[in-house]
């Protein structure tokens, strides 16, 4: 009996040190791990490669590790995952949360875009728990656009295909054909092209010296028309004055002639045109006598008709 109670404390014993020794592990554990913040994350994508355990960085720093994933019960096309972060962290509004993936098939959950003096981020959300916001990281975006990525190149591989049929190759061939045609027409008329060529750089050389010569001959009349002392429209200055100066000295005369012209119209006038009367007769006169001289001869004059002439 006395055996039996001695094992009895013996066990309680044993079984009270591996508790204190189990309470001592812990106590340990915590000092070297440092109080934590949990958040919650929504992604509404693909998480493969991220698990419990996954480590969660910011900006590169390792600040925490997953400690839940599992589908949103309210909208199964989220994936809602849980993270334990050090509460010397700053959590701040602005930080946003996406999958950083690496080739090794291991996915972490990256933190980044914290603003300096920004309030830290306490909203609640739907499971108890502040939420970080997602910003879809380049993996992410090619992930999501891999189907309309594939479509597309399925469509550029049918396009390709028609582009590349029997008949577009047969026409491909055909204009191969026809440009190697040409460049041998070409490189035949090479030195006819090179005459042509060399011919219409010598006349562009005429049209320069042309040219060179209307610019003198423009600079010479332009010199012979604005010059100051020989100049044309110096010269034609000289001449309105001495003309205006003519019209004024026929001005005064004709006013100084004005009685003697009225005394002119009243009495030579008459005359005049009795006189220009009779000599249009005369002219007239004349011009008969010189049409018939012209249409009978002189023989009209002295009198008796013409002879007519006979033809052996």
């Amino acid at each position: 009996m006395e055996t039996r109670a001695n094992h009895v404390w013996v066990g309680a014993v044993t079984l009270a040190l591996l508790v204190g020794l189990a309470l001592l592990v812990v106590w340990i554990a915590r000092l070297n791990h440092p109080a934590q913040d949990r958040y919650d994350i929504f992604f509404k994508q693909s998480v493969d490669g991220v698990a419990r355990g996954s480590a969660v960085s910011f900006s590169g720093v390792p600040i925490g590790q997953v400690a839940e994933i599992a589908l949103w019960e309210k909208d199964p096309q989220y994936v809602r995952v849980r993270i334990a972060v050090n509460r010397s962290v700053p959590i701040l509004v602005g930080t946003t949360a996406s999958l950083q993936g690496s080739f090794t098939g291991v996915t972490t959950i990256q933190l980044s875009g914290a603003v300096k003096n920004a309030p830290p981020i306490t909203a609640m959300g739907p499971l108890g728990v502040p939420m970080i916001p997602t910003k879809a990281s380049g993996l992410g975006e090619l992930l999501s656009s891999a189907p309309v990525l594939l479509d597309k190149l399925t469509e550029l591989t049918n396009r390709l295909s028609n582009v590349l049929s029997d008949k577009n190759q047969q026409a491909l061939s055909d204009i191969l054909s026809n440009t190697d045609r040409l460049s041998s027409n070409l490189a035949s008329a090479g030195p006819d092209v090179k005459a042509t060529l060399l011919e219409l750089q010598g006349t562009i050389r005429q049209a320069n010296y042309t040219l060179a010569s209307f610019e003198k001959l423009s600079d010479s009349a332009n010199s012979a028309l604005n010059d100051d002392h020989n100049g044309v429209v110096t010269q034609l200055h000289e001449t309105l004055k001495a003309a205006t100066a003519a019209a004024a000295s026929l001005q005064a005369l004709a006013d100084d002639a004005r009685p003697g012209m009225r005394q002119i119209n009243d009495r030579t006038l008459p005359a005049a045109e009795n006189a220009i009367h009779d000599l249009a007769t005369t002219t007239k006169a004349l011009r008969e006598l010189t049409d018939q001289l012209k249409d009978r001869g002189v023989g009209s004059l002295v009198g008796g008709p013409q002879l007519p002439d006979y033809k052996h």
